[in-house]
């Protein structure tokens, strides 16, 4: 009997044993470290990996926002082009991402944004170009006041007339709209 139950014993380990060893052979083994970059979930590798990537990413945004707005195709077709005025003008307004940081470690301005190798720098907006401008007399220690006064007259300027842009593309938008359209643009931040 003593015998018996060791034997059982002894054969349901190597059972479980061998359950264990055909479950781990199974599973795929994970690519290494530097396989997954480029691929699905991991970082694009290339220019064109990286376009490739944010037109998916501008596609998914328009398509959530047309559903959220509950906008027919040929309403689509008409609210589109506006809400991309405005959302470039919102960006150009503010100096571009990152505008109210320095350099040399306080943040990046925009400038000085780490881009993929190859890709290029998209063309800066005059409110971007001024303020870049009055960084680097900033920067300067032997920059005159009446230089730095200058620059920062034209930088309020840019910043005014890409605030009233904006106003008129706002007021554009709003009038294709309906009322729920307008509240959810409201929420989103796209109108006031």
């Amino acid at each position: 009997m003593r015998r018996c139950t060791v034997v059982m014993c002894l054969a349901a380990a190597a059972l479980v044993g061998a359950l264990c060893v055909g479950q781990a052979i199974a599973q795929e083994a994970p690519p290494p470290p530097g396989e997954q970059r480029g691929r699905e979930g991991g970082m694009p590798r290339t220019p064109e990996e990286w376009r490739q990537r944010m037109e998916e990413f501008r596609q998914r945004a328009a398509d959530q926002m047309r559903e959220r707005l509950g906008a027919s195709e040929d309403e689509w077709k008409v609210l589109q082009p506006r809400i991309e005025k405005v959302t470039q003008l919102m960006r150009q307004s503010r100096g571009g991402f990152g505008a109210f940081m320095g350099r040399g470690g306080r943040g990046r301005g925009p400038g000085d944004e780490r881009r993929p190798e190859g890709q290029t720098e998209r063309e800066q907006s005059d409110v971007e170009m001024k303020t870049e401008a009055l960084r680097s007399l900033l920067e300067d220690e032997t920059s005159s006041p009446a230089s730095i006064k200058a620059a920062l007259d034209a930088l309020r300027k840019a910043r005014q007339k890409a605030q009233d842009e904006l106003a008129l593309a706002r007021k554009e938008l709003r009038e294709v709209v309906t009322a729920r359209q307008e509240a959810q643009f409201v929420l989103m931040g796209l109108l006031d």
